[in-house]
């Protein structure tokens, strides 16, 4: 049931940092749950698991990480037309 719940919050962090960067409606869901457990993970690692956590996540850094990882990723998938 945890791998449940950390899915669930992967895809919140996912789509709270879509929201951010304002490319969130062209995400979809699934794009939301890797976005948000890589960002949690490059977060992470980059500011280490300081603030609330949930899932085993700490909120903030996996936000700002995801943010990270929208935005670079929208960066190189945008620009094809």
């Amino acid at each position: 049931m945890s791998w449940l719940w950390t899915l669930i919050i992967g895809a919140v962090i996912g789509a709270i940092a879509g929201a951010i960067t304002k490319k969130g409606g062209s995400m979809g869901w699934i794009a939301n749950i890797v976005a948000g457990l890589v960002g949690a993970a490059l977060g992470q690692a980059l500011l280490g698991s300081w603030g609330p956590s949930l899932a085993g996540m700490a909120l903030i850094p996996s936000i700002v990480g995801a943010v990270i990882v929208v935005a670079v990723i929208s960066f190189f998938l945008g620009k094809r037309k």
